[in-house]
């Protein structure tokens, strides 16, 4: 009987969709392609600096809300300060991801085909948007919102961003 109690818990567990990667909490290491074909490995592609992780599709209108203040932060803070990963999620085959990523006017590490990287950090809305530090650890998350896509939700994020990476450095 005991033992159909332990196998059953097992089982219960194994069943049981993956707990939420929350702020606090190391960042999980992966390894993912870039879109030239280029093998990347988090956390060393980050040389220990703060990282920006985005995950985000060209479907996506909160990720093209987002895109133009992610480069502006990238550019302010500079890529000696700060890293920016753009994992593309979720892309169900509607858009170019490759000719997106060509048009994006700042310093990016972008992933190709990341849904296995964002079914790792549970990834359910994009864009997932979140501030690793330095030490590997998930600093920041953004939290979900009932925000249209634009302008307004763009500078939230900014400013939340910006507010974490003020902390971190």
């Amino acid at each position: 009987m005991l033992r159909r109690i332990v196998v059953g818990l097992i089982l219960a567990c194994l069943a049981s969709p993956s707990i939420a990667v929350e702020a606090g909490e190391m960042a999980p290491a992966w390894t993912g392609s870039d879109f030239s074909g280029n093998e990347i490995e988090f956390p060393a592609a980050t040389a220990g600096k703060p990282t920006i992780m985005i995950f985000w599709a060209t479907w996506c209108p909160y990720c093209n809300a987002f895109m133009p203040y992610l480069a502006q932060i990238q550019k302010d803070y500079g890529e000696d300060k700060i890293t920016v990963v753009a994992i593309n999620h979720k892309e169900r085959g509607v858009g170019d991801p490759a000719a997106y990523v060509a048009k994006l006017d700042f310093a990016v590490t972008a992933i190709r085909d990341g849904d296995s990287i964002g079914d790792t950090y549970s990834v359910d809305f994009i864009p997932g948007l979140m501030i690793i530090d330095s030490e590997g650890r998930i600093a920041w998350k953004r939290a979900s919102t009932d925000l249209p896509a634009g302008k307004t939700v763009g500078e939230l994020w900014d400013e939340q961003v910006r507010e974490q990476l003020d902390l971190l450095l």
